[in-house]
């Protein structure tokens, strides 16, 4: 994502400028289908790599070790492939003129957020009292 960030400038408003008005939707689309496309080539590669590193080791302390190795690399993965399929859900709302809008109150989530989580569903003051929630539940 930082990476993104050096290749997209951040939006800047216009005094007075409509908040998600089809600029400001352009910019963010621009920035989940770089994003997108940047994850879709990680999973490309990791897939080409294991393929080539594929080696069956003799000594079971290696063998584990790769096999801890592929694990993780699965998992890092697998949630690169659940940020992809929030992504597509973050693009049709984009389409259907519902982003940046919070899911529970229905306010502004604001640019600055939405630069910092593309993919941000609720507003700051939301997503708190919901971090808060799940910590009472944990507990």
């Amino acid at each position: 994502m930082d990476l993104l960030h050096k290749t997209i400038a951040p939006y800047i408003p216009k005094k007075g400028e409509e908040y998600m008005n089809a600029k400001q939707r352009a910019h963010f689309r621009k920035i989940l289908d770089l994003l997108k496309q940047e994850l879709s080539q990680d999973i490309d590669r990791t897939v080409h790599t294991m393929q080539d590193e594929a080696t069956v080791f003799a000594d079971p302390n290696d063998r584990a070790s790769q096999e801890s190795d592929i694990a993780l690399e699965l998992r890092n993965r697998d949630r690169e492939r659940k940020l992809i399929k929030k992504i597509d859900e973050t693009i049709s709302r984009i389409d259907a003129d519902d982003y940046g809008f919070c899911d529970n109150c229905g306010v502004e989530i604001g640019l600055k957020r939405l630069e910092a989580r593309p993919t941000a569903t609720l507003c700051i003051d939301c997503k708190t009292l919901d971090e808060l929630r799940e910590k009472q539940v944990a507990k």
